[in-house]
């Protein structure tokens, strides 16, 4: 894998490659899971180039004008996240938009053999380690001709780590709401420091990001630890913002911490990213690693987030209890209220699973209740055709409707979300004026479960899941990496934070998926040909919004800190 390097005209390039090559031939074996070292010798006759100097690998089709950006050093950096900003260009259009390193900013960090070598419980697996150049692609549905695309680092342990097991101090914090499986990431992250890499110096963060400077730190053990997965919740406590990154920095730095494990959603890996963002300011020798956590599963880039499938799982006990009322009763509505602020994931596959949903809502998909298609006409036809019906919504389906009859003021708790009315309770009224109008004799049972799902502890799927994003984080944290863990495409890798809280995962209503359900609840789809024509002009623009700003990235320099 190439190194980021400047970009230099084609004969100049010629030589350097050269240079590489009889370098190599020297017979310095290097073995290497990384290519980051800050600059590269430079032939005879040659000034090294400072690390300002340094920048990605530019396409060469793509940015025509190379010479022009010889000088990119020198460049004014529109976006802070520009100068952490590390892209790699193979072949056929291959893009690695890589993680930051130790070594990106302490080139002569000392390395030592990984202690997996020699754990009995790895003797008899073939590849202890993962290959230097393991990548893991972002999109694996291509034609023939496609590019090869973007690709992250694949996770997994490497030979090399930057951490002594007996100099290592880690810490792990959990922030923002519950989720299944918290206790199982936590339980996994301290018996993994101390069982695979001899860790001992573990400490938790209590009530979130606020604890690195207003609570004393936790000691934890494989011991302490045992059996917490069987709990929900975290043991650890949680809380909404209380993020003051020059606190917790100084904190780290006082107790000489050098790993931090951070858990939680897209607002809490946006704190992680600036708690690195200060490490690295520092020149700490300190490695981030966060593990994305969100009930909603609207976490981007990742196939989904650690208590999915347990939310999943858990909303289907609400969904039968609905059905049960709604068809022991004439004319009998279930109405089932499920997580999903932004998105809807979490009704639209309980809805899919469930097979009971007659009418699913969720954000992202507009509805109306009166009129010809509307709402209320379904409900009527499906009262009449089985005398009874079950609808499940998200709780950020339908707040424009809501504010249109009850005035709220915008406000927001302390992790930023806007706070939202209660589309179910609201939906539940105005189901009963509209039966009332018709004098139509009903009963309507409105069940919100939401603490119920977010409490429990994680089933056997999430359980596994946890402990493998927990080892992977560990695994990428030794290594001297700084990154969010997910799976992509069924595969671990490390990505970037700010791939991570750029956007937010959406359902698409212009894709199968929720074409499927419609086919399965047959609900109308509420949509006028001016919507559909108007979400897929949106799917065009997201699409042309990030081909900008890849290629924005792909030009913008990597530079040392402090220098623009």
């Amino acid at each position: 894998m190439a190194s980021s390097h400047i970009i230099l005209p084609k004969e100049e390039e010629e030589e350097a490659a050269a240079a590489a090559v009889a370098e190599v031939g020297l017979g310095a074996a290097v073995e290497a899971d990384h290519d980051h070292r800050p600059y590269q010798e430079q032939g005879p006759g040659k000034a090294a180039l400072p690390f300002s100097a340094t920048c990605v690998r530019i396409s060469r089709d793509s940015y025509p004008n190379l010479r022009a950006l010889r000088n990119a050093s020198t460049m004014t950096l529109h976006d802070d996240d520009a100068a952490f900003v590390k892209l790699e260009e193979g072949d056929y259009g291959y893009v690695l938009d890589d993680v930051p390193h130790l070594t990106d900013y302490l080139p002569d960090l000392p390395t030592f053999p990984n202690p997996l070598q020699d754990h009995p419980a790895y003797s008899t697996v073939k590849q202890y380690f993962v290959n230097a150049d393991d990548t893991v692609p972002e999109k694996v549905v291509v034609q023939k001709n496609s590019p090869r695309g973007v690709h992250f680092r694949r996770a997994g342990p490497r030979q090399r780590v930057y951490f002594e097991s007996e100099e290592a101090k880690a810490c792990i914090v959990t922030c923002g709401g519950l989720c299944p499986g918290l206790n199982t990431v936590i339980r996994e992250l301290v018996c993994g420091l101390s069982h695979m890499y001899n860790v001992s110096n573990v400490f938790g963060i209590q009530n979130g990001y606020k604890g690195f400077y207003s609570s004393n730190y936790l000691p934890m053990t494989p011991k302490s630890v045992n059996d917490i997965h069987k709990r929900g919740g975290t043991v650890l406590g949680t809380s909404r913002g209380g993020h003051d990154t020059k606190k917790i920095v100084d904190n780290i730095q006082d107790r000489g911490i050098n790993q931090v494990f951070i858990i939680g959603g897209d607002g809490t890996q946006k704190g992680a990213y600036e708690i690195y963002k200060e490490i690295r300011r520092r020149g700490l020798q300190v490695a981030v690693a966060g593990i994305p956590k969100t009930i909603d599963n609207d976490i981007a880039v990742i196939d989904k987030s650690f208590g999915f499938d347990t939310a999943v799982e858990e909303a289907q006990r609400a969904i039968n209890a609905a059905h049960v009322e709604a068809s022991s009763a004439e004319n009998g509505i279930g109405l089932v209220k499920l997580m999903g602020r932004y998105s809807g994931f979490i009704a639209m596959y309980a809805t899919l699973a469930s097979r009971d949903v007659d009418c699913c809502l969720i954000p992202e998909s507009p509805f109306y209740l009166e009129g010809e298609g509307g709402l209320f006409e379904y409900i009527d036809r499906r009262l009449k055709e089985n005398n009874h019906t079950v609808i499940v919504v998200a709780e950020g389906a339908g707040q424009d409707l809501i504010a249109q009859s009850i005035p709220a003021a915008d406000q927001q708790d302390a992790s930023g979300n806007k706070l939202l009315l209660d589309v179910g309770l609201w939906l539940t009224h105005k189901i009963k004026d509209y039966c009332k109008s018709k004098k139509m004799e009903m009963t309507i049972k409105y069940i919100d479960p939401t603490y119920m799902i977010r409490a429990i502890p994680s089933n056997a799927s999430d359980n596994v899941y946890c402990t493998l994003l927990a080892h992977s984080a560990i695994h990428g944290a030794m290594a001297g990496y700084s990154f969010t863990v997910g799976m992509v495409n069924g595969r671990h890798a490390y990505i970037p934070f700010h791939r991570v809280t750029s956007t937010r995962n959406k359902v698409r209503i212009t894709d199968r998926m929720w074409a499927r359900l419609l086919s399965s609840t047959n609900q109308p789809s509420f949509l006028s040909q001016k919507d559909i024509d108007a979400a897929r002009e949106a799917d065009k623009a997201a699409n042309r919004m990030k081909s900008r700003e890849d290629a924005k990235k792909q030009s913008t320099p990597v530079l040392a800190d402090g220098e623009k």
